[in-house]
């Protein structure tokens, strides 16, 4: 698989549609990894599409040197990094978290129990450091290699295999005895 390098070069050479399958391919992947810098998905997706767009303005940047998708979450992770450092902070209520305030009589345990497993890991990995966070959401969530990752976080090889393997060790701390029947 070469994460949308393909349909990149085929955009090169002239065929339109190639650029939606590079989107469909990598699109809620990068939102969902800026995600995780900025806390607010409506500022991912605008982070996403202007890393988008700035692959189709500036058509000859990218070159082939590392996979599509690293290139682009190295993109993403400066444009997040940017806009963390320059946005005002401003406290919102989603609309689904408000409707669920009201709403709390459909099948709370059922929900409850389906999202226990994934509340806890996630509050676990919430502990960690920014870094270790990072490392495992590249490393596990989006398939990424030990050297694409390091790309993406700007450190070497050997500093994102210690950075992983510090980071499982104290996930194995956090979450204790109950937590080796989750990892």
């Amino acid at each position: 698989m070469d994460n949308g390098a393909s349909s990149y070069r085929r955009f090169l050479d002239g065929d339109e549609s190639a650029f939606d399958d590079v989107v469909n391919e990598l699109f809620h992947k990068l939102v969902f990894f800026v995600d995780g810098y900025v806390h607010d998905v409506h500022a991912a997706e605008d982070i996403a599409i202007d890393v988008f767009s700035d692959l189709i303005s500036n058509r000859r940047r990218y070159n082939f040197k590392v996979t599509l998708k690293t290139f682009l979450f190295m993109l993403g992770r400066s444009r997040a990094l940017d806009y963390i450092k320059h946005r005002k902070v401003i406290n919102f209520v989603e609309l689904s978290q408000a409707e669920n305030l009201t709403d709390e009589s459909e099948n709370l345990e059922e929900i409850v129990l389906v999202d226990e497993k994934k509340r806890i890991v996630n509050g676990a990995v919430s502990k960690l450091s920014a870094d270790m966070r990072e490392v495992i959401h590249l490393i596990y969530f989006e398939d990424m290699t030990y050297e694409q990752a390091a790309k993406v976080m700007k450190k070497s090889r050997k500093q994102v295999d210690n950075l992983l393997y510090r980071a499982k060790k104290e996930l194995r701390i956090i979450l204790g005895e109950d937590g080796e029947q989750l990892l």
